[in-house]
């Protein structure tokens, strides 16, 4: 199969990067495949590239509806056929967009998890040709994962409607635990892994020690230029911080999940753009961002996890020219992030009340309720019931991971519009400029039954086929509705509760260990990698990561401030353990090894004799001839 050239003729790219062509002929050929690429390493090439070159329609499972709805468009640039199923889609969209699939020479179906077990898309699903299923994000499939997510699982079952088809699964975060986990989960014939190193070789780690943060900010932002993100964890402080760089000369905006859609876009177009220098923000943001040039990731406060901040911290420097990723630490952090393990696995019996209460809440007696969905106000609820809103939310993650209910914290509600006017009074009675008079046709021309009901609409694609860009059809789809010709419902994000299953009696509530005793053990181990990161003194900081992921015998990065600190300490404690452990790794094998491939591991000269003087004194090798092998 020539694949450059599908790369070539779609892509315009003359050859593959890393391990994309290994990828690539794996899946091609039938294979289930894993496929390990870091933040940058061009994963979605992995599966186009294929899908195009074969018959039938690639199903791509990624929970990310934003980045699915951005992938759609840009392969339809391109004359890619492709559509998308999420949440908030009306029951008539989903039907078109399956029938194209099963009859329109579609190449892509992009759906979330969530919709891989609904009853419209499980029966049109027999009458597709799927050329193989793509899972995006597939480390949320695994209970060790550090994003679990309970409707992953479908996905084996969907596997055994499709028994022949292949999967290729992608991620940029996991340990070799993980990887292990997510090939049982699919139900992989036999291992097939390809890992890209997680190596980012441009990328500066830094861990700043400050009393003010706030300063440090202003500090570290005034002395290096260029795009930067700042993670926070609290929504106001997004704002706070976004504030403070304002008043301070720095242009900047912030974003967090409970943010307006529209807003959301404004913003993030205003900093992908160059428009605002900064963007602080909560994790909601960052997933599927396309910025190459981000010179720092800041973490402000730390995550709960090294795949957490090693994917935030990833989305700087993609460009290959030098980035920063800084993490601030104040003595309290320590204390702070120990705390989150009792935030995120609150008592046993205090989950069973949260479920108890929402009973109440919906006025849901027992036995009734499964399959009923509301939208769902966390504060209000917490407010209603004098609860504690971090650890409340968690239990709304446990009881979902348990099966009791479905939380989603972002489910997105579709634009919605209905002509108010009729056709006939449409031109007659009002006074319609050029470029509203643009939208309407394009409305007209695209969506049936406007007159009658609601339609959803989907101001992106509005946009490309009226020729008008989205700001100006956002105000003008605005004004026709102050003029009262339509009503427009602009799409939105609001929480969700979904029973999915009959209410039962509280005590009859399971939290099983493997969802609860387990998986806390788990968050707590990650806590703690955490905390050894942050705390570290004499270790590089890139190899510290590259080891959490499974990757050993990397040399020290020579760029962190670790690294730094001790370039000028003589056979330092942080080199000699690195050129060990590498050394190490090479004679693992037990057979002899000439001086040549000792010396291509680029250990330092006047460290090396030092070295195998002391491996051969451990006992852990002799010197025989010249050559040197291993215990």
């Amino acid at each position: 199969m020539d694949y450059r050239s599908v790369l070539s003729e779609y892509f315009g790219y003359d050859s593959f990067r890393s391990i994309q062509e290994d990828i690539i002929r794996s899946i091609g050929s039938g294979r289930d495949t894993l496929g390990l690429m870091p933040t940058g390493g061009g994963k979605s090439i992995t599966f186009q590239v294929p899908a195009l070159a074969q018959e039938g329609v690639c199903i791509v499972v990624t929970p990310l509806i934003a980045l699915m709805k951005d992938q759609v468009a840009r392969l339809r640039e391109r004359g890619i056929k492709a559509t998308a199923i999420y949440s908030g889609m009306s029951r008539d969209n989903i039907v078109a967009a399956l029938d194209n699939c099963i009859l329109g020479d579609y190449k892509f179906l992009y759906i979330s998890p969530e919709r891989l077990t609904s009853d419209i898309f499980l029966t049109k699903l027999r009458r597709m040709r799927v050329s193989f299923i793509t899972i995006d994000e597939s480390h949320c499939i695994s209970q060790w994962g550090y994003d679990f997510r309970p409707s992953y699982l479908a996905i084996a079952d969907i596997r055994k409607q499709l028994p022949h088809t292949p999967i290729l699964a992608l991620t940029a975060t996991a340990t070799p635990e993980v990887v292990k986990d997510i090939q049982q989960r699919l139900l992989f014939e036999k291992e097939n892994v390809f890992r890209m190193s997680f190596e980012r070789k441009n990328l500066n780690y830094v861990v700043r020690h400050t009393e003010n943060k706030d300063n440090e900010v202003l500090h570290i932002l005034q002395s290096v230029p260029g795009s930067a993100i700042i993670y926070v964890r609290n929504r106001d402080k997004t704002r706070e911080i976004a504030q403070l760089l304002e008043a301070n000369g720095i242009s900047a905006a912030y974003y967090h999940a409970g943010i307006d859609t529209r807003d959301k876009d404004k913003r993030q177009r205003l900093w992908t753009e160059g428009n605002v220098r900064v963007m602080v923000a909560t994790n909601a943001f960052g997933m599927g961002i396309d910025k190459p040039d981000v010179r720092m990731v800041i973490h402000y406060e730390m995550p709960d996890s090294p795949e957490a901040y090693y994917q935030e911290a990833g989305r700087a420097g993609r460009d290959g020219l030098t980035a920063y990723a800084v993490l601030l630490y104040t003595p309290d952090d320590k204390r702070k992030l120990s705390r989150r393990v009792s935030d995120n696995y609150p008592d046993k019996g205090f989950i069973r009340s949260i479920y108890e209460r929402l009973g109440y809440y919906y006025q849901m007696a027992v036995g009734d309720g499964q399959g009923c969905h509301y939208d769902f106000d966390l504060a209000e609820f917490c407010r209603a019931y004098h609860l504690p809103l971090v650890q409340t939310e968690s239990a709304l993650r446990l009881l979902t991971q348990a099966g009791y209910i479905r939380y989603e914290e972002e489910e997105e509600h579709t634009s919605r519009l209905r002509f108010i006017v009729t056709r006939d009074e449409l031109y007659r009675r009002y006074d319609i400029s050029d470029t509203s008079d643009q939208i309407i046709r394009a409305l007209l021309r695209l969506y049936s039954g406007v007159f009658s009901d609601y339609v959803f609409i989907d101001e992106k694609y509005l946009s490309e086929m009226s020729g008008i860009d989205l700001e100006p059809l956002y105000e003008a789809l605005l004004g026709l509705g102050r003029a009262r010709v339509v009503h427009y419902i602009p799409r939105r994000t609001c929480p969700s509760v979904t029973f999915t299953c009959k209410r039962v009696d509280t005590h009859r509530i399971i939290i099983s260990p493997a969802i609860y005793e387990e998986r806390k053990a788990s968050y707590a181990t990650r806590i703690e990698a955490m905390k050894e990161y942050v705390l570290a003194e004499n270790q590089c900081r890139s190899r510290m990561l590259l080891r959490y992921f499974g990757e050993r015998g990397a040399a020290p990065c020579g760029k962190c401030d670790n690294c730094r600190k001790h370039r000028s300490a003589e056979h330092s404690a942080l080199y000699y353990e690195a050129y060990r452990e590498m050394l190490a790794e090479l004679l693992a094998d037990g057979q002899p090894h000439t001086m040549d491939e000792v010396r291509a591991l680029h250990i330092e000269p006047e460290v090396l004799p030092r070295l195998l003087q002391h491996l051969v004194e451990q006992e852990e090798a002799t010197l025989q001839d010249g050559l040197i092998i291993g215990r």
